[in-house]
């Protein structure tokens, strides 16, 4: 079997963590070959990466730049990890990818869906979603989530809920543009719901694939 490449997106909070090991584990249980990784990250240089991206002491890293860290992570990411895993015939779960550029850099920081989807084009070497999961929560529900989950926010999460509406927006906007890749799951119901549903999307991706 060809690899299968499936994504996770959504706000801080959303469930995506939990959500990926429930199904890495459903997955390895029905044979499959998986592997899990996550961005920014994935690579020894992507976590350095990561570290800078999500420290609060970098408050004042300019939106541009944190395009090009997060490309510059992604490429990387894809070459050695990615790109091989999926030539392998392994099915490859992501907590977050390019979507996730174009909703906190394109819709959050303003800098434009286009512009953050032509910088990426290079750095995804031709690979490309078979299935992006937007787990869908309210904003103000995943401000909520991540204080509870977290006692000192990183940067991304220190923001203001006015940026956290506009990436919001930016998942949206994609979830309208892409409708065959990105599917929407409601993240507001439990965790056994919404695991449910991300079975029922991943049962028609396999289906698909055979």
């Amino acid at each position: 079997m060809e690899g299968i490449f499936i994504t996770f997106e959504g706000l801080d909070g959303a469930g995506k963590t939990t959500q990926i090991r429930l199904l890495e584990r459903y997955l390895r249980q029905k044979g499959h070959d998986v592997l899990v990784t996550r961005e920014p990250g994935g690579t020894p240089l992507g976590e350095e990466i990561r570290k800078v991206l999500l420290n609060p002491y970098y408050r004042d890293i300019d939106g541009v730049t944190e395009m090009y860290l997060y490309a510059a992570s992604r490429a990387q990411h894809v070459r050695q990890v990615i790109k091989p895993a999926l030539e392998k015939g392994k099915i490859v779960l992501c907590d977050r990818f390019v979507d996730s550029s174009v909703a906190y850099q394109g819709f959050g920081r303003g800098l434009g869906m286009d512009v953050v989807e032509a910088v990426n084009r290079y750095a995804l070497g031709g690979i490309i979603p078979d299935l992006t999961i937007f787990l869908n929560i309210r904003p103000e529900d995943s401000l909520a989530r991540s204080c509870i989950r977290s006692e000192t926010p990183d940067r991304l999460e220190s923001e203001e809920l006015e940026f956290h509406k506009r990436v919001y927006e930016g998942f949206i906007a994609l979830q309208r543009r892409y409708p065959d890749r990105v599917k929407k799951v409601d993240a507001s119901k439990s965790i056994d719901e919404v695991f449910h549903q991300v079975v029922e999307l991943i049962e028609c991706l396999l289906s698909c694939k055979k």
